[in-house]
């Protein structure tokens, strides 16, 4: 069966966004990017909530034009070439050939899983992250912790319904900066 694996990065103080919805914190050196492209090599579809999904389909499109970092100049054709999907019940559709799901999340998502193929990759985001969690569906989390405190924000995991537990696998300093840690469900996850 396919994996669902997290990838997100997170301030040092556990926030995803700033208190302003801000992104501007984060630093992609080399080790980092390259981390990032090991985990798209790993997947075939590319796994989004809405909010994410309004953000990543309106940069994307036009990064190669649009940014001079070595990044986004290398993943913007990966982004257009990969499978899309994105968890929402407020849209009927989504353009760039995403398919949109979310009436009954549980089973869509299991289906998904036992499709043939690469794993799928969650990025960003926390509340279908932390939806995903409470099912018991995400496999791997891969969280990169970055050297800035923001004081406040959208959490990591906001407001989980009783205890997760984690089991630390690995982790590695990324570019002398980045702490980025893989863990997996320890014992059923929930407790």
């Amino acid at each position: 069966m396919r994996k669902i694996i997290y990838w997100v990065h997170t301030s040092l103080d556990g926030f995803i966004e700033g208190p302003q919805g801000e992104f501007d914190w984060t630093s992609m050196g080399p080790e980092l990017s390259a981390y990032s492209f090991g985990l798209v090599e790993r997947s075939d579809t590319f796994l989004y909530g809405r909010v994410v999904w309004e953000m990543m389909s309106s940069y994307w499109p036009q990064a190669e034009s649009m940014s001079d970092h070595e990044h986004d100049l290398k993943f913007a054709p990966i982004w257009r070439e990969t499978r899309k999907v994105v968890v929402s019940r407020s849209l009927d559709s989504a353009p760039y050939g995403a398919t949109v799901i979310g009436k009954d999340l549980a089973a869509e998502i299991t289906a998904l899983k036992r499709e043939d193929g690469k794993d799928l990759l969650l990025t960003g985001g926390s509340g279908l992250a932390a939806s995903l969690t409470a099912l018991g569906l995400v496999d791997e989390y891969h969280i990169g912790v970055q050297p800035v405190v923001l004081g406040g924000g959208k959490p990591l995991f906001p407001r989980p319904e009783g205890r997760i537990h984690l089991e630390l696998v690995e982790s590695e300093v990324c570019d002398g900066r980045a702490v980025v840690s893989r863990y997996r469900p320890a014992d059923g996850g929930r407790g």
